[in-house]
């Protein structure tokens, strides 16, 4: 083994125990919130793709969760920045850990992916760019994977709140 290699090995199990550490502290965290919140939650820790991932799920039929999701994820998405913060205040370095609560990243994630899928074969058969509405930047991200996978370029336009995909014909 070269000392390249060596290196390159070395960094990536630093990197991988780095999110883990993370994903300890958001789970800790959120178990606060969960018991202060009076609410029944599992918490599930995984690393994917270069970042700590956090999901609660629960056994029931998730119900009372659906309350730390909120209308449109808005409630989720701010849990998700506070945990980030958490996570931050602990390690300090900035966190791009992703958060679920009772499937519905997981959820938005597929019907996403479909609806990209669907923008590009507009875009392809029609020859014109296809604009989207705007989305937050987890969507965005999944749109510009899904449109990738399709072969197709994609670029994010506007500013925030209203920023949107636009997907580029060949």
């Amino acid at each position: 083994m070269t000392e390249g290699t060596t290196s390159a090995a070395a960094e990536g199990a630093d990197t991988l125990t780095r999110l883990e550490n993370e994903g300890e502290i958001a789970a800790d965290y959120l178990e606060g919130l969960l018991d202060i919140a009076d609410l029944d939650g599992d918490i599930d820790m995984d690393v994917e793709a270069d970042r700590a991932s956090v999901s609660i799920i629960s056994d029931s039929n998730g119900r009372d969760l659906q309350k730390l999701v909120g209308r449109d994820g808005e409630v989720l998405e701010a849990l998700q920045e506070l945990t980030r913060l958490a996570v931050h205040r602990e390690t300090g370095d900035r966190s791009r850990l992703m958060l679920d609560i009772a499937g519905y990243r997981a959820g938005k994630r597929a019907e996403l992916s479909e609806l990209g899928a669907k923008a590009a074969a507009e875009a392809k058969s029609s020859g014109e760019p296809v604009r989207m509405k705007p989305m937050t930047p987890f969507e965005r991200k999944v749109v510009h994977d899904a449109v990738k996978a399709a072969g197709l370029r994609s670029e994010s336009e506007g500013e925030e709140p209203e920023r949107f995909v636009v997907v580029l014909p060949a």
